[in-house]
C-alpha cells in the first residue's frame, strides 16, 4: 500500500521559482513546496490540532519518489511591482507606503507549463500507514487551492493506492524532515523567508567501465553573495586553501551550535575523537572559479562540498541541523547566507558570504564540469589548483621530475584510481604525467617557484602544509575515469582539483 499526494495545476502553468533572486521555474514543484502548501491551509483552517498531528507524521516519513512530466519555461520579462512590505519611519508623510506612490521593485514570475498538469508523490511504507491521518491530509489537501504562487490554480488529494510504481518516477531533490511544521511556524512569527527544505542526495549511476575515486560526483554548492561590506567578498583563489578551512571550521562549529556537547564527525571535520588525523576519506572543501573558458581570470565564484562516495553525509540529520544553525537571511540577496570570517580579530578581516544553491546561475560553479568530459568519463585530468605533494623532493634535474611523478602515481592510488598509462618515450617506458608550473586552463594561476616573487603571486597555505611542493600536472589513465579528482596532501582543501580534459596530449 502506498501513500499518494495528486496535484493537478488546473490552468496548465506552474508559477514558481526555484529560489526569491532565480528566473529559473521550479518544475517539478519539489516536496518542501508542497508541504508549505499544505501548513499555509492549516495556518488558514485555524491550526487544528488533528491536522498539525497529520502533517507531523508526514514530515516524518522518507523522502517520496516523484512522478510528473516534462515541463517548458514560459518566455518571460522583468516586471517591476510595488513590494508588499513597504515601511516608513515618517509619523506624518509616508505617502511612498500608498500602493500607487511605491517605488518599484523588478520581480520575475517564473512559470512552467508541463506536458501533463498531473503530478504525484508516492510514498511506499506499508508498514507505517495510518488511515486516520491520511483522511485528515485529504481534508487538508482538497482545501489547497494553489502550490506556488497564488495565481496557479491546483486541485489536491491524498489517498491509498495498491497499484504498481510508475516506471517514470524519478528521486526529488528537496524534501522535508522532522520538525520542518515547527520551523515553518517560526519563520513566519519572524516575518522572514524559510529556508529551503533538505536536499536528497542520491549518487548517479556509474559506467561499469570507468574507474572512480574516493570522492562523490554530488556535491553541495556555496555561491559567493555580494556583500555591501568592502571587506565582504571572495580571496583570491591563491588563497582557497585557508578560505576552505575556514569554511570547515564554520561546519564544524554548526555541529556545537545546534546540539550541546555534539562534536562534528570525522566525515566532515577530518579528525578522530582523540584528535587525530581521521584516515578514512572524509570531506573535501574544493574552490569554484572562472577558469577553462576564454578569458578566464582565475576569480572565485564559490565552493564544492565534496562528501566522500557512499557516505550519504548530506541525508543526515546532524549535518543538517548543523548547516540550519550557521545560515542566516540576508536582506540584500533574498537567500540564506552563511558568513565565513577570514582571519583573527584584525580590524580589515575578510568575510565571506556564501549561500547553498541547487541551480547555479554561473556554468563556472557546475559541479559536472569536475566528474565529465562533455557528459562521458574521461582518461585525462589536469590541475586547476595546483597538487601539493606528499614529502619532499631533494633531487634536482631530471631525478626531481621522477620523483614527482613517483608521488603523482602513489596520489592516484591512495584516492582509490588507477595508476595512469604507461608510454613509450625516447627515455623508455614511464607514467603519462606532465609536472609542470603551469595549469592547462586558461585562469589558472601557475606555482610560482622560490621566495623571491612577491607575496601576492604565491599558493598560501595552512600550518600543516606550510612547506611542502606545489606543482601543476596532467594524468592520462588507461581506462576511462569518472571524477572528482582530487589529488596530493592538500586535497580536503581543495589542492590537486582536477578537471578533465579532451583525450590526447603529448606524453612522449
Amino acid at each position: 500500500m502506498m501513500l499518494v499526494l495528486e496535484i493537478e495545476y488546473l490552468s496548465g502553468v506552474s508559477y514558481a521559482a526555484i529560489g526569491p533572486d532565480s528566473a529559473v521555474p521550479d518544475w517539478p514543484p519539489q516536496p518542501d513546496r508542497i508541504f508549505s502548501a499544505l501548513v499555509a491551509t492549516w495556518a488558514a483552517h485555524g491550526e487544528p490540532e488533528d491536522e498539525m498531528e497529520a502533517l507531523k507524521w508526514l514530515e516524518q516519513l522518507e523522502a517520496p519518489l516523484l512522478d510528473a512530466s516534462e515541463a517548458w519555461s514560459r518566455t518571460q520579462r522583468t516586471s517591476y511591482v510595488p513590494p508588499n512590505d513597504a515601511t516608513s519611519s515618517k509619523k506624518v508623510h509616508a505617502l511612498h507606503l500608498i500602493p500607487a506612490r511605491r517605488e518599484r521593485q523588478p520581480r520575475h514570475f517564473a512559470a512552467a507549463r508541463p506536458e501533463h498538469p498531473i503530478l504525484r508523490l508516492f510514498w511506499n511504507e506499508p508498514h507505517s500507514i495510518d488511515e486516520e491521518k491520511v483522511a485528515t491530509l485529504n481534508a487538508l489537501a482538497l482545501d489547497t487551492a494553489y502550490v506556488g504562487h497564488s495565481s496557479c490554480l491546483t486541485r489536491c488529494r491524498v489517498y491509498l493506492s495498491d497499484e504498481d510504481m510508475p516506471d517514470t518516477v524519478q528521486t526529488v531533490k528537496r524534501t522535508v524532515y522532522p520538525g520542518r511544521l515547527d520551523e515553518l511556524v517560526r519563520a513566519f512569527e519572524a516575518g522572514r523567508r524559510p529556508r529551503a527544505g533538505v536536499w536528497v542526495s542520491t549518487e548517479p549511476p556509474v559506467q561499469s567501465d570507468s574507474q572512480v575515486s574516493v570522492f562523490s560526483p554530488e556535491w553541495l554548492l556555496l555561491e559567493a553573495v555580494e556583500g555591501e561590506d568592502a571587506n565582504e567578498k571572495l580571496p583570491d583563489i591563491r588563497a582557497a586553501a585557508l578560505a576552505a578551512k575556514a569554511i570547515r571550521d564554520r561546519i564544524v562549529e554548526g555541529y556545537r551550535l545546534s546540539q550541546a556537547d555534539v562534536s562534528a564527525p570525522a566525515v566532515v571535520s577530518g579528525k578522530m575523537p582523540n584528535g587525530r588525523p581521521a584516515v578514512a576519506p572524509h570531506l573535501s572543501i574544493v574552490p569554484l572559479a572562472f577558469v577553462g573558458f576564454p578569458y578566464a581570470d582565475g576569480h572565485l565564484l564559490g565552493f564544492g562540498l565534496v562528501p566522500p562516495r557512499g557516505s550519504h553525509l548530506f541525508n543526515e540529520a546532524d549535518w543538517r541541523g548543523a548547516l540550519r544553525s550557521i545560515t542566516e537571511w540576508d536582506e540584500r540577496s533574498q537567500r540564506h547566507v552563511m558568513v565565513v570570517p577570514l582571519g583573527s580579530g584584525e580590524t580589515n578581516t575578510l568575510t565571506m558570504k556564501l549561500a547553498l544553491t541547487l541551480e547555479p546561475k554561473k556554468k563556472s560553479l557546475d559541479s559536472a564540469l569536475y566528474v565529465y568530459d562533455k557528459g562521458k568519463p574521461a582518461r585525462t585530468f589536469a590541475t586547476v589548483t595546483p597538487m601539493v605533494l606528499d614529502r619532499y623532493v631533494n633531487e634536482r634535474g631530471t631525478a626531481q621530475v621522477e620523483a614527482i611523478v613517483r608521488q603523482i602515481v602513489q596520489a592516484c592510488r591512495h584516492i582509490g584510481l588507477p595508476e595512469p598509462e604507461m608510454v613509450s618515450t625516447r627515455d623508455g617506458v614511464r607514467p603519462a604525467v606532465i609536472v609542470d608550473k603551469h595549469s592547462s586552463f586558461e585562469g589558472a594561476p601557475s606555482v610560482t617557484m622560490g621566495g623571491k616573487q612577491p607575496h601576492w603571486m604565491r599558493w598560501r597555505l595552512p600550518d600543516y602544509l606550510s612547506g611542502r611542493m606545489l606543482t601543476h600536472v596532467v594524468i592520462r589513465f588507461p581506462e576511462p575515469v569518472a571524477g572528482p579528482v582530487i589529488l596530493g596532501a592538500g586535497r580536503y582543501l581543495g589542492l590537486g582539483l582536477c578537471r578533465p580534459v579532451a583525450d590526447g596530449g603529448d606524453f612522449v
